[in-house]
């Protein structure tokens, strides 16, 4: 027997890291989405404030196993 999955594209935002922000996009999605498996970061960009990064924001596709 197999599984049938779905992906959904997410974008998530943290003023520390890119690393963080990834973490909050999939502990978010895990609360909304059931049988999280898996995520890709597709995309990756800064928010630039005065020469400084103010933000790191990444779009993750968040891959989940569907239920029978």
């Amino acid at each position: 027997m197999g599984s049938i999955a779905r992906i959904t594209t997410i974008s998530a935002r943290s003023t520390s890291s890119f690393d963080d922000a990834v973490r909050l996009g999939v502990e978010r999605a895990s609360t909304t989405l059931r049988n999280v498996t898996g995520a890709w970061v597709k995309d990756q960009t800064v928010e630039v404030s005065d020469g400084v990064i103010s933000a790191y924001q990444v779009v993750l596709e968040i891959t989940f196993v569907l239920d029978d």
